[in-house]
């Protein structure tokens, strides 16, 4: 008993410490700090929030631009032992487990590969990112649609492009990663465009 007893209560002590008040302690500083990124960088529209900045969502109509493929899913409703796509599914954010030799992912890339148009196409036009949630595209992705989105929103591709100029992001303090386009951003603009 003589030693349990201290072992139980350094048990009870640094679960209570670093189980629970460090935690807290560091998402009341993140709130204060930076309160956007800490509650999750939504964005609102006319005071309704419409999505995450660090979440993608299935924008599927062509006045749009789209997304990354995603391999997110869900359990099949009609079969709950398999599953179905689910497209941004934020609550099943996890990579397909296909690797390079996996001939459903051999499979899926040549389908959106036929589907995308003619080459070069960008990888992440035809790939889904690691959690399949993933927000951004690169420039060159966005290039290629400027055309459908302009032709389904009766815009002038001169007008998308330089919308799409202006909602292309930098690498992080100029050095970090590569200049990438948000998507909800970027349809977002597009909504508030004329007409």
């Amino acid at each position: 008993m003589s030693v349990l007893r201290p072992a139980a209560t350094l048990v009870v002590a640094f679960t209570l410490l670093l189980g629970l008040a460090a935690p807290l302690a560091m998402t009341g500083i993140a709130g204060a700090i930076l309160p956007g990124p800490a509650g999750g960088s939504l964005v609102e529209r006319n005071g309704r929030i419409v999505g995450s900045s660090l979440i993608g969502q299935n924008f599927a109509e062509d006045r749009y631009f789209h997304g990354r493929p995603s391999a997110t899913t869900a359990a099949d409703p009609a079969d709950a032992t398999k599953t179905v796509d689910a497209p941004y599914n934020a609550a099943a954010g996890a990579a397909s487990q296909r690797g390079p030799t996996s001939q459903a992912l051999l499979d899926a890339v040549r389908d959106r590969m036929a589907a995308a148009g003619p080459s070069p196409v960008p990888a992440d036009a035809v790939t889904a990112s690691a959690s399949g949630l993933d927000p951004h595209i690169s420039p060159e992705n966005a290039a290629r649609q400027v055309a459908r989105v302009a032709q389904a929103r009766g815009l002038a591709p001169e007008r998308v492009r330089a919308l799409l100029a202006v909602q292309t992001e930098p690498p992080l303090l100029g050095l970090l990663g590569t200049p990438r386009v948000n998507v909800l951003r970027i349809n977002l603009a597009l909504d508030e465009m004329a007409p």
